[in-house]
């Protein structure tokens, strides 16, 4: 199965109205985190499905092709790819081959889709390796640190809260909005299983917090209990 067989099918989906809406929903304007990326108008469960279709019948040679495209819906579908390969039992090779291509996860979607069930579930199940979490916390790179957080996701379903919090402590003064929304948003899934470490947590670093972490963080709380900790009120 080649690349452009894949290529070809997406492009069969493409339509100039969600081209429009997948630019202005990722913030392709100029300044923004998206201005570069370039997009053809292809919805998610349309990607999703031909990945399905093909991720049986493709190497890593093909996917390279695809997950370094220009195009984002392109990169996303070779992502998925990767995923469903790593679901069906390859996990080392799929784990080493995202390592080295780490650069293709270039936009929060793309982060968020792929990461938890290849990063995240590798390394909870190799903990022995789970220092990259913390290297990439501390990268340059945004989507190296949102990978960081958001992989920590795979280890809050299993009911170990540490890397998430070590890491989302780190993360505290990060400049970046989707870093703070992904923080806010690890902080809120700890709530979901343990509210008490999650409140202990916001309370203790609550000077530092972003106001869009605390806004997704405390999402879940009872509103009265929300209200307080949007007015300081701890």
């Amino acid at each position: 199965m080649s690349a452009q067989e894949v290529i070809t099918q997406l492009k069969s989906f493409a339509t100039a109205e969600r081209k429009k809406q997948n630019e202005y929903y990722f913030k392709t304007g100029a300044g923004q985190y998206s201005e570069f990326d370039q997009f053809i108008g292809v919805r998610t469960p349309q990607i999703r499905l031909i990945a399905k279709q093909y991720y049986r019948h493709i190497n890593f040679n093909e996917i390279d092709k695809l997950i370094n495209h220009a195009v984002h819906e392109i990169r996303y579908c070779g992502l998925i790819i990767l995923v469903y390969q790593y679901q069906a039992g390859d996990q080392e090779a799929v784990f080493d081959y995202y390592l080295k291509n780490l650069n293709a996860v270039n936009n929060w979607d793309l982060v968020d889709y792929s990461t938890p069930h290849i990063i995240g579930n590798y390394l909870f199940n190799h903990q022995d390796k789970l220092s990259l979490l913390y290297d990439w916390t501390k990268s340059a790179d945004l989507w190296e640190r949102r990978i960081a957080i958001v992989a920590s996701i795979a280890f809050i379903k299993q009911g170990e809260f540490t890397p998430t919090l070590k890491i989302s402590k780190m993360l505290l003064n990060d400049q970046e909005d989707l870093i703070h929304k992904a923080v806010g948003w690890m902080l809120r899934e700890i709530y979901k299983k343990d509210n008490a470490i999650c409140t202990i947590f916001l309370k203790e670093n609550y000077a530092q917090l972003p106001r869009t972490t605390l806004r997704y963080a405390i999402e879940r709380m009872q509103e009265n209990e929300r209200q307080r900790y949007l007015k300081g009120e701890l």
